[in-house]
């Protein structure tokens, strides 16, 4: 029998790249400058979020080497805790993703109406509530159609949405270009920190200023975790995967980093807080407004490629789902021409829609989703203590170095990040805890049902 070919250091180091950069580095600076009252601590900020994915990356790397898994987490989950508690997250999982999908349709949202509305950028004529209400509005209704285009785009077929995400995977590199450009041209903007001995926080307040502005770190650096799909498939994996993944992660830390002093250097600190189109912004700052315009329109395209890739996967994990009797058999309902999951797709694109006019904006779907993820972190990450007892007899396995600090610092960080929610943002983490603790009980009820069934 032929041996599967596996991922060399160099295709692992770049896929744990691709997995990691997405659309939030063009729009979370903004809610990190705006959560840290210095550069310091918002630089600090970054690079601790890099640090911590680096631990993140390397512990999913060896539950994935122990316990290879298809279909999300479910079997991790149910083979470390109890399968309730497997049903709860993963679906938060999905909810988690319904939302960033949500979120990053409505940074499109903001992007293309900074087109059509310059004076969207300009905080005095957002501070009427008439015209925050009207923009607010216009982009969710923005959001809502590109959920609607790529759904029925992926109703279509795998065929037709994986075409779609070629051409537009190559608009987004064609925008990164575009936006890394000002790098070499941009001009300081002057005054770019405040020191004023008597405005210096407390030490207290910069650890609450930190924990907020991780928030938006996470979810920046969120996409590591997928590592955990790829513990077997790496040649020489003791090697390779810490390689890789430091290799690929610490690329991204210097990149986050250089794109984030760009704005800085461009926008200027105190600016960043306030200007949410900020890669646009920063075009029109050294090519002009119409430079501005079309970076917008590039990163709006960008925006849609996310949209239609989660569009394609998430559906598929609820089948996977109701493959293994986890969820109703319905959710394996395929169109009979086209091979599209129609209740799954119908389900996760309505659920895409339903967050996005629930939450309105950006920053409240932030929140919902890193509130969500940190449980599936938490528990996903603490799941290797157990793994490292029942299979430890394993051979040929990717195993950490310095176990447990990898593990044990990610926790607590993730714990932090909960924590730091919950105080600031209480009513949306409380929704959060309401709908997994919504989930568990419908596995509860779900599982009585299928008992009826089977004894009626």
């Amino acid at each position: 029998m032929t041996e599967k070919p596996k991922l060399k250091l160099f295709d692992f180091t770049m896929i744990v790249i691709s997995l990691v950069i997405g659309m939030g580095i063009f729009r979370t600076p903004v809610n990190v400058a705006a959560a840290t009252p210095t550069p310091f601590v918002f630089f600090a900020a970054w690079l601790a979020g890099g640090l911590i994915a680096i631990c993140g990356a390397l512990t999913y790397a060896e539950i994935g080497s122990r316990m290879p898994v298809t279909g999300g987490y479910y079997k991790i989950f149910s083979y470390a805790y109890h399968p309730s508690i497997a049903f709860g997250v993963n679906c938060l999982i999905l909810v988690s993703n319904a939302a960033s999908l949500a979120g990053v349709a409505l940074v499109g949202g903001e992007y293309i109406t900074g087109v059509f509305v310059p004076a969207l950028n300009d905080p005095a004529y957002l501070n009427i509530p008439a015209n925050a209400a009207h923009i607010q509005l216009v982009q969710s209704l923005i959001a809502l159609a590109a959920i609607l285009i790529f759904y029925g785009v992926n109703l279509l077929g795998l065929k037709m949405s994986a075409r779609t995400q070629s051409v537009l995977m190559v608009i987004k590199i064609i925008m990164i270009l575009l936006l890394i450009t000002p790098l070499f041209f941009a001009v300081p903007t002057g005054v770019v920190v405040n020191h004023t001995a008597a405005e210096s926080p407390a030490f207290k307040e910069y650890i609450k200023a930190f924990g907020i502005g991780l928030v938006a770190v996470s979810f920046t650096y969120g996409g590591y975790q997928q590592t955990i799909n790829f513990g077997g498939e790496v040649s020489n994996s003791n090697k390779n995967i810490p390689r890789g993944i430091f290799l690929g992660i610490t690329t991204i830390i210097v990149l986050y980093l250089t794109i984030n002093y760009a704005y800085v250097k461009v926008i200027g600190f105190e600016a960043l807080k306030h200007s949410k189109n900020i890669a646009a912004i920063m075009a029109s700052k050294v090519f002009g407004i119409n430079a501005e315009r079309v970076l917008s329109v590039f990163l709006f395209l960008s925006v849609l490629a996310y949209v239609n890739v989660l569009l394609m996967s998430n559906p598929r994990v609820m089948y996977a789902m109701s493959e293994d009797g986890i969820l109703p058999a319905g959710f394996q309902k395929r169109n009979e021409k086209t091979g599209a999951l129609v209740t799954s797709l119908t389900v996760f694109a309505a659920l895409c829609a339903l967050i996005v006019f629930w939450a309105k904006e950006f920053d409240t779907i932030l929140s919902f989703s890193i509130f969500l993820d940190c449980f599936g972190m938490i528990l996903s990450a603490g799941s290797i203590f157990i793994l490292r007892k029942r299979t430890a007899g394993l051979k040929g396995i990717y195993i950490m170095k310095w176990y447990p600090l990898q593990p044990l610092i990610f926790i607590a960080a993730y714990m932090f990040v909960a924590i730091s929610l919950l105080i600031n943002e209480t009513k949306i983490s409380l929704v959060g805890i309401g709908v997994l603790a919504t989930f568990i009980v419908l596995y509860f009820v779900l599982q009585s049902l299928r008992r009826n069934n089977k004894s009626s």
